[in-house]
């Protein structure tokens, strides 16, 4: 699992700053929020700071009940979540290839395929 942070410095700018990666053998909505809060005191920060939550739409990261999104919103009522846009044009992308011949022959070129 990867985490970065984004955040407003002291001068109003906006930084992305890549924290760490983990590997996860559990995948769960539980082990994901225990890690992701194991590894924010090292950075000096509180899981009461989050403002906001960027994943994909898997369950264990978005779902409306018991998705990382909800039990880190359940304790942290400002840390809001947006679908990753990154994620959205990488759906939007596969099925427009699957849909229409000309895009995908594009990228099987593209890829060497």
């Amino acid at each position: 699992m990867a985490l970065v942070l984004r955040f407003v410095n002291r001068k109003g700018e906006i930084v992305e700053r890549f924290v760490g990666l983990r590997n996860v053998n559990d995948t769960s909505a539980l082990s994901l929020k225990a890690t992701i809060y194991d590894m924010l005191p090292k950075q000096n920060l509180s899981p009461s700071r989050i403002r906001g939550q960027c994943y994909d739409r898997a369950s264990n990261m978005s779902g409306a009940f018991n998705g990382l999104k909800t039990l880190i919103m359940n304790e942290t009522k400002s840390a809001h979540f947006v679908h990753c846009f990154a994620h959205q044009l990488q759906l939007a992308l596969v099925f427009v290839a699957k849909n229409h011949k000309t895009v995908n022959d594009f990228f099987m070129w593209f890829l060497g395929c």
